[in-house]
Protein backbone atom coordinates (compact mmCIF):
# COMPACT_ATOMS: atom_id res chain seq x y z
CA UNK A 1 0.00 0.00 0.00
CA UNK A 2 1.58 3.51 -0.88
CA UNK A 3 1.84 5.58 2.00
CA UNK A 4 1.52 9.40 1.73
CA UNK A 5 3.04 12.47 3.96
CA UNK A 6 2.32 16.37 4.39
CA UNK A 7 -1.05 15.34 6.58
CA UNK A 8 0.43 18.34 8.91
CA UNK A 9 1.71 20.55 5.78
CA UNK A 10 -1.86 20.26 4.04
CA UNK A 11 -3.81 21.27 7.09
CA UNK A 12 -1.73 24.33 7.96
CA UNK A 13 -2.52 25.18 4.40
CA UNK A 14 -6.56 24.81 5.10
CA UNK A 15 -7.91 28.33 4.56
CA UNK A 16 -11.15 28.44 6.63
CA UNK A 17 -12.22 32.08 5.78
CA UNK A 18 -12.89 31.50 2.36
CA UNK A 19 -15.48 28.60 1.12
CA UNK A 20 -14.48 25.23 -0.67
CA UNK A 21 -15.98 22.72 -3.24
CA UNK A 22 -15.12 19.39 -1.16
CA UNK A 23 -15.97 21.09 2.26
CA UNK A 24 -19.47 22.20 0.60
CA UNK A 25 -20.05 19.04 -0.75
CA UNK A 26 -19.20 17.03 2.29
CA UNK A 27 -21.88 19.48 4.01
CA UNK A 28 -24.52 18.37 1.15
CA UNK A 29 -24.22 15.00 2.27
CA UNK A 30 -24.57 15.13 5.74
CA UNK A 31 -20.49 15.12 6.86
CA UNK A 32 -18.71 17.48 9.67
CA UNK A 33 -15.54 18.16 7.83
CA UNK A 34 -16.61 21.60 6.76
CA UNK A 35 -16.78 25.29 8.18
CA UNK A 36 -19.36 27.85 8.52
CA UNK A 37 -18.62 29.92 5.53
CA UNK A 38 -19.17 26.28 3.57
CA UNK A 39 -22.37 25.95 5.55
CA UNK A 40 -23.09 29.58 4.18
CA UNK A 41 -22.29 28.94 0.35
CA UNK A 42 -24.10 26.07 0.72
CA UNK A 43 -27.04 27.07 1.67
CA UNK A 44 -26.92 29.93 -0.41
CA UNK A 45 -27.25 27.56 -3.41
CA UNK A 46 -30.07 25.31 -1.49
CA UNK A 47 -32.36 28.19 -1.18
CA UNK A 48 -32.21 28.89 -4.67
CA UNK A 49 -32.72 25.29 -5.54
CA UNK A 50 -33.13 22.90 -2.81
CA UNK A 51 -32.94 19.67 -4.89
CA UNK A 52 -29.43 20.32 -4.45
CA UNK A 53 -28.23 18.06 -1.74
CA UNK A 54 -30.33 15.43 -3.10
CA UNK A 55 -28.02 15.62 -6.39
CA UNK A 56 -25.33 14.96 -4.50
CA UNK A 57 -26.65 12.02 -2.57
CA UNK A 58 -27.66 10.87 -6.09
CA UNK A 59 -23.85 10.94 -7.12
CA UNK A 60 -22.72 9.46 -4.32
CA UNK A 61 -25.13 6.46 -5.24
CA UNK A 62 -24.27 6.42 -8.69
CA UNK A 63 -20.76 5.80 -7.68
CA UNK A 64 -21.75 2.70 -5.73
CA UNK A 65 -23.85 1.38 -8.67
CA UNK A 66 -20.99 1.73 -10.80
CA UNK A 67 -18.37 0.56 -9.25
CA UNK A 68 -20.03 -2.84 -8.02
CA UNK A 69 -21.22 -3.49 -11.79
CA UNK A 70 -17.69 -2.93 -13.03
CA UNK A 71 -16.53 -4.98 -10.28
CA UNK A 72 -18.73 -7.85 -10.15
CA UNK A 73 -19.74 -7.50 -14.03
CA UNK A 74 -17.14 -6.35 -16.08
CA UNK A 75 -14.02 -7.65 -14.24
CA UNK A 76 -12.66 -4.69 -13.28
CA UNK A 77 -9.78 -4.54 -10.11
CA UNK A 78 -8.25 -1.19 -10.79
CA UNK A 79 -9.94 2.20 -10.01
CA UNK A 80 -7.90 6.04 -10.58
CA UNK A 81 -10.65 8.22 -9.40
CA UNK A 82 -9.45 11.50 -10.07
CA UNK A 83 -11.51 14.25 -7.94
CA UNK A 84 -12.55 11.95 -4.84
CA UNK A 85 -12.82 14.75 -2.59
CA UNK A 86 -13.28 14.21 1.09
CA UNK A 87 -13.99 10.63 2.14
CA UNK A 88 -17.05 9.62 3.34
CA UNK A 89 -18.97 6.90 3.55
CA UNK A 90 -18.62 3.88 0.67
CA UNK A 91 -15.74 5.37 -0.79
CA UNK A 92 -14.35 3.61 -4.56
CA UNK A 93 -12.24 1.40 -2.36
CA UNK A 94 -14.32 0.51 0.31
CA UNK A 95 -17.02 -0.43 -2.54
CA UNK A 96 -14.38 -2.42 -4.72
CA UNK A 97 -12.68 -4.31 -1.99
CA UNK A 98 -15.89 -5.81 -0.37
CA UNK A 99 -16.74 -7.22 -3.45
CA UNK A 100 -12.98 -8.17 -4.69
CA UNK A 101 -10.41 -7.70 -1.87
CA UNK A 102 -7.76 -7.63 -4.54
CA UNK A 103 -8.93 -4.14 -5.99
CA UNK A 104 -6.27 -1.56 -6.48
CA UNK A 105 -7.22 1.72 -6.16
CA UNK A 106 -5.67 5.51 -7.03
CA UNK A 107 -7.35 8.69 -5.35
CA UNK A 108 -6.03 12.05 -6.75
CA UNK A 109 -7.66 15.65 -5.67
CA UNK A 110 -4.99 18.07 -4.73
CA UNK A 111 -7.22 19.92 -1.71
CA UNK A 112 -5.12 20.94 1.35
CA UNK A 113 -8.15 19.33 3.40
CA UNK A 114 -8.38 16.46 1.56
CA UNK A 115 -4.77 15.68 2.24
CA UNK A 116 -5.28 16.41 5.32
CA UNK A 117 -7.42 13.09 5.76
CA UNK A 118 -5.67 11.01 3.14
CA UNK A 119 -4.11 8.80 6.58
CA UNK A 120 -8.26 7.87 7.20
CA UNK A 121 -8.14 7.73 3.30
CA UNK A 122 -5.59 5.12 2.99
CA UNK A 123 -6.98 2.43 4.14
CA UNK A 124 -6.99 -1.03 2.13
CA UNK A 125 -7.23 -4.92 2.29
CA UNK A 126 -4.44 -6.86 2.55
CA UNK A 127 -4.89 -8.82 -1.08
CA UNK A 128 -5.31 -5.07 -2.37
CA UNK A 129 -4.00 -1.78 -2.03
CA UNK A 130 -4.99 1.92 -1.74
CA UNK A 131 -2.43 5.11 -2.42
CA UNK A 132 -3.32 8.73 -2.64
CA UNK A 133 -1.73 11.43 -5.18
CA UNK A 134 -1.58 15.07 -4.57
CA UNK A 135 -1.91 16.34 -8.36
CA UNK A 136 -3.88 18.40 -10.54
CA UNK A 137 -6.26 17.66 -13.06
CA UNK A 138 -4.39 19.64 -15.41
CA UNK A 139 -1.42 17.89 -14.76
CA UNK A 140 -2.19 14.14 -16.45
CA UNK A 141 1.41 13.45 -16.66
CA UNK A 142 2.07 13.88 -12.84
CA UNK A 143 -1.13 11.91 -12.05
CA UNK A 144 -0.59 8.92 -14.70
CA UNK A 145 3.13 8.91 -13.27
CA UNK A 146 2.18 8.67 -9.01
CA UNK A 147 -0.73 6.44 -10.16
CA UNK A 148 1.71 3.83 -12.38
CA UNK A 149 3.47 2.92 -8.99
CA UNK A 150 -0.01 1.37 -7.46
CA UNK A 151 -1.93 0.58 -10.81
CA UNK A 152 -0.97 -2.68 -13.50
CA UNK A 153 -1.48 0.14 -17.02
CA UNK A 154 -1.43 -3.36 -18.56
CA UNK A 155 -4.67 -4.66 -17.35
CA UNK A 156 -7.95 -2.70 -17.34
CA UNK A 157 -8.86 0.33 -15.25
CA UNK A 158 -11.53 2.03 -14.60
CA UNK A 159 -11.09 6.18 -14.81
CA UNK A 160 -13.89 8.15 -12.56
CA UNK A 161 -14.27 11.83 -12.85
CA UNK A 162 -17.18 12.00 -10.95
CA UNK A 163 -17.98 15.76 -10.53
CA UNK A 164 -14.79 16.96 -11.54
CA UNK A 165 -14.50 17.61 -15.47
CA UNK A 166 -17.30 21.37 -15.01
CA UNK A 167 -14.27 23.03 -13.34
CA UNK A 168 -12.16 22.82 -16.36
CA UNK A 169 -14.18 25.02 -18.26
CA UNK A 170 -12.67 25.32 -21.26
CA UNK A 171 -13.96 22.60 -23.35
CA UNK A 172 -10.67 21.93 -26.05
CA UNK A 173 -8.98 21.88 -22.27
CA UNK A 174 -11.22 19.67 -20.76
CA UNK A 175 -11.37 16.86 -23.95
CA UNK A 176 -7.48 17.03 -23.77
CA UNK A 177 -7.40 15.70 -20.51
CA UNK A 178 -9.76 12.83 -20.79
CA UNK A 179 -7.84 11.89 -24.29
CA UNK A 180 -4.33 12.09 -22.63
CA UNK A 181 -5.31 9.93 -19.50
CA UNK A 182 -7.50 7.38 -21.70
CA UNK A 183 -4.64 7.12 -24.28
CA UNK A 184 -2.78 5.70 -22.13
CA UNK A 185 -5.30 3.18 -20.71
CA UNK A 186 -5.07 -0.40 -22.19
CA UNK A 187 -8.12 -1.83 -23.90
CA UNK A 188 -11.21 -3.24 -21.49
CA UNK A 189 -10.61 0.16 -19.35
CA UNK A 190 -13.51 2.18 -18.23
CA UNK A 191 -13.99 6.15 -18.74
CA UNK A 192 -16.88 6.74 -15.97
CA UNK A 193 -17.81 10.28 -15.29
CA UNK A 194 -20.79 12.79 -14.45
CA UNK A 195 -20.93 16.43 -14.46
CA UNK A 196 -23.51 19.69 -13.90
CA UNK A 197 -26.17 20.05 -16.65
CA UNK A 198 -28.92 22.67 -16.52
CA UNK A 199 -31.94 20.53 -19.27
CA UNK A 200 -33.81 20.00 -15.71
CA UNK A 201 -34.07 23.33 -13.68
CA UNK A 202 -33.15 25.43 -16.45
CA UNK A 203 -32.18 29.25 -14.95
CA UNK A 204 -32.00 27.95 -11.77
CA UNK A 205 -29.49 25.36 -12.47
CA UNK A 206 -27.73 28.71 -14.24
CA UNK A 207 -28.16 30.72 -11.27
CA UNK A 208 -26.44 28.43 -8.77
CA UNK A 209 -23.23 28.62 -11.17
CA UNK A 210 -23.60 32.26 -11.03
CA UNK A 211 -23.63 32.17 -7.26
CA UNK A 212 -20.62 29.68 -7.13
CA UNK A 213 -18.69 31.55 -9.49
CA UNK A 214 -18.74 34.57 -7.22
CA UNK A 215 -18.15 32.90 -4.26
CA UNK A 216 -14.18 32.32 -4.81
CA UNK A 217 -14.05 28.58 -5.37
CA UNK A 218 -13.05 27.53 -8.69
CA UNK A 219 -15.00 28.55 -11.67
CA UNK A 220 -17.43 25.78 -13.30
CA UNK A 221 -19.39 25.41 -16.05
CA UNK A 222 -22.30 23.77 -17.18
CA UNK A 223 -22.14 21.29 -20.32
CA UNK A 224 -25.20 19.58 -21.92
CA UNK A 225 -26.07 15.61 -21.99
CA UNK A 226 -24.62 15.69 -25.80
CA UNK A 227 -21.02 17.98 -24.57
CA UNK A 228 -20.81 15.10 -22.20
CA UNK A 229 -21.42 12.49 -24.43
CA UNK A 230 -18.51 14.23 -26.38
CA UNK A 231 -15.63 12.78 -23.70
CA UNK A 232 -16.75 9.50 -25.01
CA UNK A 233 -16.13 9.36 -28.48
CA UNK A 234 -14.18 6.37 -29.57
CA UNK A 235 -15.78 4.18 -26.27
CA UNK A 236 -18.25 1.73 -26.45
CA UNK A 237 -20.92 3.27 -24.12
CA UNK A 238 -23.17 0.86 -21.49
CA UNK A 239 -26.44 1.22 -21.65
CA UNK A 240 -28.47 3.43 -20.94
CA UNK A 241 -26.41 5.51 -22.10
CA UNK A 242 -25.76 9.65 -21.14
CA UNK A 243 -28.50 10.01 -18.56
CA UNK A 244 -29.06 11.55 -15.27
CA UNK A 245 -27.21 9.91 -12.42
CA UNK A 246 -30.87 8.63 -10.89
CA UNK A 247 -31.37 6.50 -14.13
CA UNK A 248 -28.08 5.29 -14.47
CA UNK A 249 -29.24 1.26 -14.07
CA UNK A 250 -31.16 2.31 -10.83
CA UNK A 251 -32.04 -0.05 -7.83
CA UNK A 252 -35.73 -1.27 -8.66
CA UNK A 253 -38.16 0.01 -6.65
CA UNK A 254 -42.09 0.26 -5.93
CA UNK A 255 -41.99 3.56 -6.99
CA UNK A 256 -41.15 3.37 -10.61
CA UNK A 257 -38.26 5.82 -11.98
CA UNK A 258 -36.84 8.13 -9.72
CA UNK A 259 -36.23 11.59 -10.53
CA UNK A 260 -34.01 12.91 -12.48
CA UNK A 261 -31.31 15.76 -10.85
CA UNK A 262 -29.48 18.06 -13.06
CA UNK A 263 -25.91 15.96 -13.27
CA UNK A 264 -25.87 13.62 -16.65
CA UNK A 265 -23.63 10.60 -16.67
CA UNK A 266 -22.14 7.50 -18.72
CA UNK A 267 -20.31 4.86 -18.44
CA UNK A 268 -17.96 3.56 -21.58
CA UNK A 269 -15.75 1.22 -22.33
CA UNK A 270 -12.25 1.25 -24.20
CA UNK A 271 -12.52 -1.13 -27.00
Amino acid sequence: MAGVGGSEAGMSRVDSSVSHVARIWNYWLGGKDNYRVDREVGDQITAILPDVPVLARASRDLLGRVVRHLVGEAGVRQFLDIGTGLPTVDNTHEIAQQAAPESRIVYVDNDPLVLAHARALLTSTPEGATAYIDADLRDPETILKGAAGTLDFTQPIALLLMGIMEFITDDEEAYGIVRRLLDVLPSGSYLVMYDGTNVIHRERSDQIVEVWNATGNAPLVLRTPEQIGAFFDGLELLEPGVVSCTRWRPEPTSLGEPDEVDAFCAVGRKP
